[in-house]
């Protein structure tokens, strides 16, 4: 299917053909009626895009501070690449939609098959949507006019801030598409709403609904106009829906607003507010977060948890059929903003001239429903027709930023790559010379030519994948960790005792030079030791699926292992028995007790409260005498060792040594990187970590 697709690095837009996506548990598969291209929205995105280095600094100012703290802990060569690698991954653009569900995931409900729904979908044939951001669009309601359902969610939500009563004077400024529908409902609250624009045209599109338009390019002092219009009372609340650089918006809005008015911004403009404006008539200000209440959270948006309607009576769902409804009544009338209608192939007509006129609402018009297929071809070349291939399932950040480069660097065929979405399979697939890009699994199993898959997913997948691979007859490498419970640690046991197939976990700090240089130290046999390992983990943005225990596993289970690991490699021991203490009620500070079955102990401490600027990783063994200090794989000290005192080098947490052995145990055949008994162990002592925070008691393993 053909998707539009922006590269924030360049700003180049284009179109390129990607998997339909596979139909995920509490999602929507949706097949494309029309799309909107919101001007004001993806006219930024694509200005960014092509704008130099340092004005995309400046345009985002609140993200250098985060640069400069990652460098000083990382280094410049480690925090570079991950701002090249995040800003080279192109997006989807879009997200005002309409179409017909071809797919429901487990667990929807209230949908069905050949549904007529508005959503958020990006620009192309097929999406795939959140059920919690999709409504049913009424019968007398055209798919044309449903694909501002968003726009018009996005107006609705900002008037609500306002709590407009019947009879009030509100301005809407900026007559784009959510100034246009924010006046229209307005109205229809029986509210007197004046519009103000610097383009004509808009002010003319108003009008013709009825609305009080003002020309701002007309009107020298556009506040004092206001002003005469109400009898000197002014504006009882204005709604900012404009995109400017500069606050003069913000402070017109404060001097055409009467005493203690209400000013709420929808839109994007400079926030720098005149104390005295706001003082002197006691202004509320507030800003408009999108569609509405559970846009950016986590568990509404992808886990389908609805807020209780007693309690939210306006979600960001609710308001999408709030608007469709209007539509319904004609209280919303939206045909008359439609500037042009495209098929996607002429996307290039509408993004090469966002600020033209005629782009103002450029809706795509997507052709009757069209065979979808799973797999996309990318490169018909191979190293070599008989090479073992590899393929992988996930095409995340770590894939892109670690995985794939580090494959193609030791001469690995990475021949299929497999996503949920699959915009981000392709991409990979491109940039690494795969074959084939995919959202079907199948493609993956049922080719002779894959030895080895690399799973890189969310980690509750990770357990069944692993699964499916070894029936399938194929070894496997997962990123850690590898279950996020017993039960599914014990079937993948069972699984891997019943065959021959290898499993390799990414336990990556263990290959580290610095880890390496700390074993040969210690000896083969290492003496009893104490360590203290202290990890400043800061913390994890609460929209972000790690957040999320269902689905990662919590902290200890999905990074803790890491070091677990690591604690099990310098001691060559495994973990006997686990006691874990915590800060409140936090599994992000904890700190976790490690007796090993020889005697050594181990003490983890993962944070989230430090400072940024503090390392991230450190590691002490205490050992007969000597002592030995890790700081944060850039600097190892010994303390009483004969022939050492110190090395220093650029961080290196062990992927690249691992993914070199990895590479020749595919090419040559062997053993696994890590003795499935020890991979078993760690991931054993991460859950019984959990366990022993739950039942505050030594859990033995």
């Amino acid at each position: 299917m053909k998707q539009i697709i922006q590269n924030l690095n360049s700003g180049e837009t284009s179109l390129i053909e990607v998997p339909t996506p596979m139909v995920m548990k509490g999602h929507l598969l949706i097949q494309s009626v029309c799309s909107l291209v919101s001007t004001g929205t993806e006219r930024m995105l694509v200005d960014f895009g092509r704008a130099n280095w340092l004005n995309k600094a400046r345009q985002q100012p609140e993200r250098v501070k985060t640069v400069l703290d990652k460098i000083k802990t990382d280094g410049f060569g480690p925090t570079f690449d991950a701002i090249k690698s995040k800003i080279n991954k192109p997006i989807p653009l879009g997200y005002c939609h309409s179409g017909i569900v071809i797919g429901v995931g487990a667990g929807v409900a209230g949908f069905k098959i050949g549904d007529r729904v508005a959503s958020n979908g990006a620009h192309a044939e097929a999406v795939q949507v959140p059920q919690n951001l999709v409504a049913k669009i009424p019968d007398s309601v055209s798919s044309e006019a449903a694909a501002f359902t968003v726009v018009g969610a996005i107006a609705l939500q900002g008037i609500r801030l306002i709590q407009p009563s019947f009879g009030e004077t509100v301005v809407v400024f900026g007559l784009g598409l959510i100034g246009q529908i924010a006046a229209q409902l307005l109205k229809a609250n029986g509210c007197r709403v004046i519009g103000i624009d610097t383009d004509p045209q808009k002010c003319f599109l108003a009008e013709s609904q009825g609305i009080t338009a003002l020309c701002s390019a007309q009107n020298a002092d556009i506040a004092t106009a206001i002003l005469s219009l109400t009898q000197q009372i002014g504006a009882d609340a204005v709604l900012i829906a404009a995109s400017a650089k500069g606050d003069s918006i913000l402070g017109d809005a404060a001097k055409m607003s009467r005493k203690r008015g209400r000013i709420v911004l929808v839109g994007v403009v400079d926030l720098a507010i005149n104390r005295a404006d706001f003082y002197e008539k006691e202004l509320s200000f507030q800003v408009s977060c999108s569609y509405g209440p559970g846009r950016y959270d986590y568990d509404f948006e992808h886990n389908g948890n609805d807020y209780p309607i007693g309690f939210v009576r306006w979600t960001a769902q609710r308001n999408f059929e709030a608007v469709l409804h209007a539509m319904a009544s004609q209280q919303l009338k939206v045909e008359h903003l439609i500037s042009s209608r495209l098929a996607i192939d002429e996307y290039a007509k509408v993004y090469n001239a966002l600020h033209h006129p005629e782009n103002a609402a450029a809706l795509f018009v997507y052709q009757p429903a069209q065979k979808h297929t799973s797999t996309v071809s990318i490169s018909s070349v191979s190293p070599k027709t008989d090479a073992t291939g590899i393929a992988m399932i996930g095409a995340g950040n770590f894939s892109s930023k670690v995985i794939a480069p580090m494959l193609k660097k030791n001469g690995a065929f990475l021949k299929i790559i497999a996503s949920a979405n699959g915009l981000n399979a392709v991409q990979l697939a491109k940039q690494y010379a795969a074959t084939k890009a995919t959202t079907d699994l199948s493609q993956i199993w049922e080719d002779e030519q894959i030895d080895t898959v690399i799973i890189a997913t969310q980690h509750h997948t990770h357990a069944e994948l692993c699964l499916q691979a070894i029936q399938k007859g194929k070894n496997v490498f997962v990123e850690k960790p590898l279950a996020i419970n017993l039960p599914e640690l014990e079937a993948v046991k069972l699984a891997l005792e019943q065959s021959k197939q290898i499993i390799d976990v990414g336990f990556n700090r263990r290959h580290a030079p610095f880890a390496q240089k700390m074993r040969q130290l210690l000896g083969q046999t290492p003496p009893l030791m104490n360590i203290v390992m202290t990890i400043n983990a800061g913390e994890i943005p609460r929209n972000n699926w790690l957040s999320d225990p269902a689905i990662s596993g919590g902290r200890i289970i999905g990074e803790l292992c890491h070091f677990i690991d690591l604690a099990s490699f310098l001691t060559n021991d495994t973990v006997e028995a686990v006691c874990t203490n915590n800060l409140g009620n936090s599994e992000e500070d904890v700190t976790v007790l490690l007796r090993f079955t020889k005697g050594s102990t181990a003490a983890i401490n993962y944070f989230s409260n430090g400072n940024k600027a503090y390392d991230k990783e450190r590691v002490e063994v205490f050992s007969q005498g000597k002592t030995l200090v890790l700081e944060n794989w850039k600097r190892l000290i010994g303390y009483g060792f004969k022939g050492f005192s110190a090395i220093t080098s650029s961080q290196d947490k062990g992927h690249e040594r691992q993914f070199k052995l990895l590479a020749e145990r595919i090419k040559n055949g062997g053993n696994s990187l890590i003795s499935f008994h020890s991979i078993f162990n760690t991931t054993a002592a991460s859950i019984a970590a959990v366990q022993s925070l739950h039942e505050q008691k030594w859990i033995k393993i």
